[in-house]
Order: structure tokens, then sequence, then C-alpha cells
């Protein structure tokens, strides 16, 4: 069965740190198929040192170009979900989520915090018959040495 989209939630979690540098902070740490049941962000737990939110209403879509992205993190010992989020008002709120490396590398290089959780075990077969159904591994080039490089002899003092 081919997915290219599918519904996720994001469990997101904010920390109170005793840092003089830093107060807070806030970390993606789950995501779970998302049933569809609710919409908002949804308070699970919360003590004066830790909160934990569901968001709701995100979802992995799966792109052909992508493919190297996703075979990359597949082959890993751990694969990931990548989840972008920011902060808004002081709450952190997911953006996007992807599987694909090489896009979570992108969204960092461009100044975004992303978090990697690990992907759910049940996730794995359908990930990776994607995979193998849409990623072909790039041909290798023949290196072809320029002509002033042939033939050339070198003094030997």
């Amino acid at each position: 069965m081919q997915h290219s989209k599918f519904p996720i939630a994001v469990l997101m979690q904010w920390t109170q740190l005793d840092d003089r540098w830093q107060s807070e902070k806030w970390e993606a740490i789950g995501v779970i198929e998302d049933l569809g049941t609710e919409t908002a962000p949804r308070q699970l737990f919360k003590d004066s040192a830790q909160a934990r939110w569901l968001h709701p209403g995100l979802a992995l879509e799966l792109f052909r170009d992508e493919a190297e992205g996703y075979y990359l993190n597949l082959s890993a010992d751990q694969p990931f979900v990548f989840v972008m989020w920011r902060l808004e008002d002081g709450f952190a709120r997911p953006a996007l989520a992807t599987l694909s490396y090489n896009e979570a590398a992108r969204m960092m290089d461009a100044g975004e915090a992303v978090d990697g959780v690990p992907m759910p075990d049940e996730w794995r077969g359908w990930f990776a018959d994607y995979v193998q159904e849409h990623y072909r591994p790039e041909a290798k080039k023949k290196r072809i040495r320029p002509p002033s490089f042939k033939g050339a002899h070198r003094d030997e003092h």
C-alpha cells in the first residue's frame, strides 16, 4: 500500500530550566497517528517543571523527489520523524514534519528549530515500501581525466 500523505499529531514538551542563560526549553518528543478526533492542541500533563502538549492536524507528506533523503533516514540505525516547530507568543507550535533527512537538513540550515523523534516501529513497513518503490541510486559517473593530465611526466631531481 502506498502512503503519500499520513495524518500525525506531535507531542511537544516544555521544561523549566535552572540555567542563567535559558529559563525554559521546548522540544518535540514524539509522534503518533492522528485519528482526526481533535483539531486544537491539548495539554496532557503539567507540573511546575514540565508540561506536555499534543498537537494534532499535521501530516507527513511524501514526495518522490525526496526519495534519497527518505533512504538516508531509513538506512540509519534509528529512523526519525523530523519536526520543525516555531515559538509563537512563548508557545511552541509544530509547523511541519518530514521523513526526509535532506529536507530536515535544509530547514536547519535555514535557522529553523528541528527535532528528530524516533519513528514509531509500525510506520517503518509502509515507509520502507515507499522508499523501495521510489528511490533509485544515482549511477556512478566515470571520471574523465582532462587532456592536460594525460601523459604528464614529472622531472625527478
